[in-house]
């Protein structure tokens, strides 16, 4: 069958297609109804079922007869740890661990916060608490005390699962007194804390407060599968680098584990006993899609791998884990080959290593560059398939569908929409443009199962920042195009939030920690190209009038605080001290026109603008560091 053929199957009868795809995950009690549209803008999926998304990910495998199957390699080049956890294996630490947590009071619709790193670990947590019908959130590790208090304040977790520590390449990065702090900065307190003690560091435990894992699970009975509703979230997770305001994404359990089925073998053309590799992060959005749940609700073989793709030990390992592992499907950020193409231009160290068990590589997470496809191609020598999605969606709105049909690749665009997603470009005032015309990335409502329900706690926001501005539209915030043979191609975020090696983060965010400072008066934050990161945030800043202290001192405090209040994952590294802004007569200041600046391009003057002269200051000031260089 064509990826036209099933694309139209989909359109001409949704409610047969998802019921269809229903069928391969297990019920407690099977949906009679795939959508629920009883209450639109708002939507649900196989509302009516019952179901556990631990059941299908571990227990039904072990149930079929394939426990002795490897579920996770964990693969650690910064440690020198590596490790196999079979289905039964996986089964026995979860049901363990969900035992604890259970004996501990934790159950259906409490929250729990997971700040993990990239440890098997942190998957049988996620497990554990969707065991129990508990709600995760997984935060990621490299967020600071403040970034995680914003979050424990929202969510209002019972419980929090942490690690005593990090490990980067060069440094160890002790979590628990990350951990203690944030506790400290929120008004909720949660009630307990389970401490993986690493060897690299041993965490201090608060008495009655803290327990360390292993005798936490000790003499736990194991915990059976807590049945669920279709609609009951599985997890929250926030979007990357909020502050003051939360955005917490809610997952709803049974579309999600129906999309994602139906993902593994029609994208990636995985199925049960493959081995299937995502380098990503629990703390994203990927590593809850495919580092965790769809490689183990389809039986495949995951791995989690604490490493860089480069210096850990050099840039070979991705291509050594390729072959040791025999990885069929690949998929990272395009910041990390552009890391790879720095180090091995020449692509010397993919020729040391056998990659004849890869098929398929998959890049995602921000736009890539054909630059980077290309080396990729020619080196990897396998189709090499840019895909698109969002935190919000869980899984690919436009891919190329290898296990249905590849594709021709074009490069720049991430193919076509994948069913489900009715993909559109509208202009401002809300209607369809010609194809090739840049416009805004709508999709028209409902959007597939999978996708967000709502944001926590937050319904009001959830429609005004989602379903407002195009109404019967999801709006994705990305401004892009679709050709004449339907290839959709992204081209610019339409909002303040930069992508910084694939993780994105809010500049609003940024500017909230800068003009903390006692120092500055007005502050902005841009996101810049970097040909390795793919952008950088660049700091504005405005001191107060009478501040007679050396600007360079301030300037570097400034970058000093996003580090120590986003957390190192903003890569803030660069700050200007300017005497103004550009602003519009009402007061807004014109960021999409400094980023323009910064970056060499050409700009028309805004009508709007308060002082044209300001422009031509800043473009001084960034030439005398190197930017606003026409190439």
């Amino acid at each position: 069958m064509s990826y036209r053929d099933v694309y139209e199957g989909w359109k001409s009868d949704p409610e047969g297609f998802w019921l269809k795809a229903a069928d391969t995950i297990d019920w407690v009690t099977p949906p009679t109804k795939a959508l629920d549209d009883t209450n639109p803008p708002l939507y649900g999926w196989f509302a009516d079922g019952v179901c556990n998304a631990c059941h299908n990910a571990v227990d039904r495998h072990v149930e079929a007869g394939n426990g002795d199957r490897v579920a996770i390699i964990y693969d650690s080049p910064i440690t020198g740890a590596k490790g196999k956890l079979t289905y039964a294996e996986l089964l026995e630490q979860t049901s363990r661990l969900a035992g604890a947590l259970s004996a501990k009071g934790v159950g259906k619709g409490d929250r729990v916060i997971v700040y993990m790193p990239m440890v098997p670990e942190a998957l049988v947590a996620m497990l554990a608490c969707a065991r129990i019908g508990a709600v995760h959130s997984v935060v990621f590790g490299g967020f600071a005390a403040p970034e995680l208090a914003v979050r424990i304040e929202d969510a209002k977790p019972k419980a929090i699962i942490a690690s005593s520590c990090g490990i980067e390449p060069g440094r160890v990065i002790a979590y628990k007194p990350m951990v203690d702090q944030a506790i400290e900065l929120s008004s909720h307190k949660p009630e307990f804390c389970v401490v993986l003690q690493r060897p690299q560091v041993e965490a201090p435990l608060v008495e009655g407060r803290d327990y360390a894992w292993d005798a936490f699970v000790a003499s736990a009975e194991p915990a059976p599968c807590v049945p669920v509703g279709g609609m009951d979230p599985l997890y929250i997770l926030y979007t990357s680098g909020t502050t003051g305001q939360p955005k917490g994404v809610v997952r709803p359990t049974a579309g999600y584990m129906v999309s994602l089925m139906w993902t593994m073998k029609a994208i990636y053309d995985i199925e049960a006993g493959d081995v299937f590799w995502s380098a990503s992060d629990v703390g994203w959005v990927v590593g809850h899609s495919y580092i965790c749940y769809a490689p183990l609700l389809a039986g495949a073989t995951t791995i989690v791998f604490e490493g860089k793709p480069v210096g850990t030990p050099d840039a070979g390992t991705f291509w050594r884990v390729i072959e040791e592992y025999r990885v069929k499907s690949f998929f990272t950020a395009p910041t990390a080959f552009r890391a790879i193409k720095r180090e091995d231009p020449a692509g010397e160290f993919v020729k040391k290593y056998d990659l004849s068990s890869l098929k398929f590589l998959f890049l995602a997470g921000e736009r890539a560059d054909p630059d980077t496809i290309v080396w990729a191609q020619d080196h990897v020598k396998v189709p090499v398939i840019d895909h698109w999605w969002q935190t919000e969606t869980g899984w690919a709105i436009a891919a190329n569908p290898a296990g249905i049909e590849l594709l021709p690749i074009k490069l720049g665009s991430p193919t076509m929409a994948m069913p489900g997603y009715d993909v559109q470009i509208l202009n401002d005032e809300g209607h369809p443009i010609p194809a090739g015309e840049l416009g805004a990335v709508v999709i028209k409502l409902p959007m597939p199962p999978g996708t967000l329900s709502t944001l926590w706690n937050a319904e009001k926001r959830y429609i005004s920042s989602y379903l407002t501005t195009f109404p019967g539209y999801y709006e994705t915030g990305d401004a892009g195009v679709i050709d004449a043979d339907g290839y959709l191609a992204i081209m610019a975020r339409t909002d303040d939030v930069i992508n910084v090696a694939g993780h994105r983060l809010s500049t609003g965010a940024m500017e909230e920690v800068l003009a903390s400072h006692p120092d500055v008066a007005e502050c902005a934050v841009i996101g810049v190209s970097d040909a390795l990161k793919g952008q950088l945030p660049m700091g504005f800043l405005c001191l107060n009038k009478g501040c007679d202290r050396d600007p360079e001192e301030i300037r570097k405090e400034c970058v000093k605080l996003v580090r120590e209040k986003i957390g190192p994952v903003a890569a803030f590294k660069t700050a200007v001290v300017v005497d103004r802004l550009p602003k519009t007569r009402s007061g807004k200041i014109l960021r999409g026109i400094m980023v323009r600046i910064a970056d060499g391009q050409d700009y028309k003057m805004p009508a709007t603008i308060d002082d044209p002269a300001i422009l031509g200051e800043i473009e001084e000031t960034l030439s005398s560091i190197g930017y606003a260089q026409h190439g």
